[in-house]
Parts: structure tokens; C-alpha cells; sequence
């Protein structure tokens, strides 16, 4: 329903430019398909390491870092990314089709080392993949931590940080996110 709402407060001139940053995105080698709209401020290190599948939208203020040449970030179909997140990959980060990220949320795949014999600007970052299955939930400023998969139609609440799977149609919640009840 809130996703109808939205939809009738966008204008026409809005859908445009936002196609049209889409665009621009493809031109410096980004893969986005059909239909997706980014927001404005949006920004994307490395847009060659990006997929983007059709019919997303990708809200205003959203930062999408690519860390390494190496490093992928692949969102599926149909994916709505509320304003203000960042999502910052070194490795893999997947989002699943029809997943819905709330405003603020943080994805990450990788951490950074805390061996006592060098200081923590010079410890090498440690990097697990991050996958977040289809017709997903994270709620608005989630923390998802990496090596973490969270499965297909699971919920995870508002303010959350999850250091740990995420079993299919659950919902999690807290700091760290734990079982709470199946969907």
C-alpha cells in the first residue's frame, strides 16, 4: 500500500528524470533494466560492478560503494531502496527480487581485522558475502552485517542488526536481530 502511495505522489517529470539518471549510470557501464528509476544524490562507485534488474527504484541520497575492480553488487527485479541507504561491497552483495529495503539501511560485506599487533588504519578487511533472497523485508535502519543470507520472504524489523542468517518467511528483530515468530 505505501508502495500505491508513493507511486501517486510521483509526477511525470520525476519518472523521467529519474529514467534518465538510470541512463547515464548505463553509459558509464552499469547493467539497469527497463523501467528503473534512481533518485536524486544517488551515487555509485564503480557502475561497471553494478547490476540492476528491471522495475526498481532506487530512492534520492542513496550510496552504493564498490570498493574493489573485483567486488560485484547485484539487485534483482522489482527492488525498492528507501532514501539515504548505503550499501558498501568489497566481494558480493545480491538482493533478491521484489525486496523491499527501507530508508537508512546499511548493507555491508566486509570488516576490518582487530589483531593487537597493528594499529586498526592498517589491518587488512575480511570479506563474506552478503545475499538477501527474494520478496525480503529490512525494515527502516537495518544493519546487515557480513556473511549473513537472509532468506525468501523473511522480515526484519526497524533498527535491527543482523550478525546471522536469516531463516526463509521468519521475522527477526533487536540488536543482534533474533527469531521472533514465522511469517
Amino acid at each position: 500500500m505505501i508502495r500505491q502511495l508513493e507511486h501517486r505522489l510521483r509526477t511525470p517529470i520525476d519518472v523521467l528524470f529519474g529514467r534518465l539518471r538510470a541512463q547515464c549510470w548505463r553509459f558509464r557501464g552499469a547493467v539497469i533494466g527497463a523501467k528503473t528509476r534512481l533518485g536524486q544524490r544517488t551515487t555509485c562507485t564503480r557502475p561497471s560492478r553494478l547490476q540492476v534488474g528491471e522495475r526498481c527504484e532506487i530512492e534520492q541520497d542513496v550510496f552504493l560503494k564498490i570498493s574493489e575492480e573485483t567486488a560485484r553488487l547485484n539487485i534483482g527485479d522489482r527492488v525498492f531502496i528507501g532514501a539515504g541507504c548505503k550499501i558498501n561491497s568489497i566481494l558480493l552483495i545480491s538482493v533478491g527480487d521484489g525486496t523491499l529495503i527501507a530508508p537508512g539501511c546499511f548493507i555491508v560485506d566486509h570488516n576490518h581485522g582487530i589483531a593487537a599487533d597493528r594499529p586498526i588504519s592498517q589491518q587488512p578487511c575480511n570479506p563474506a558475502p552478503v545475499v538477501i533472497a527474494a520478496n525480503a523485508w529490512l525494515g527502516a535502519h537495518v544493519v546487515v552485517l557480513p556473511g549473513v543470507t537472509i532468506g525468501e520472504g523473511a522480515v526484519v524489523a526497524a533498527g535491527s542488526v543482523v550478525t546471522k542468517d536469516v531463516a526463509p518467511m521468519t521475522i527477526v528483530a533487536g540488536v543482534p536481530a533474533r527469531y521472533m515468530r514465522h511469517r
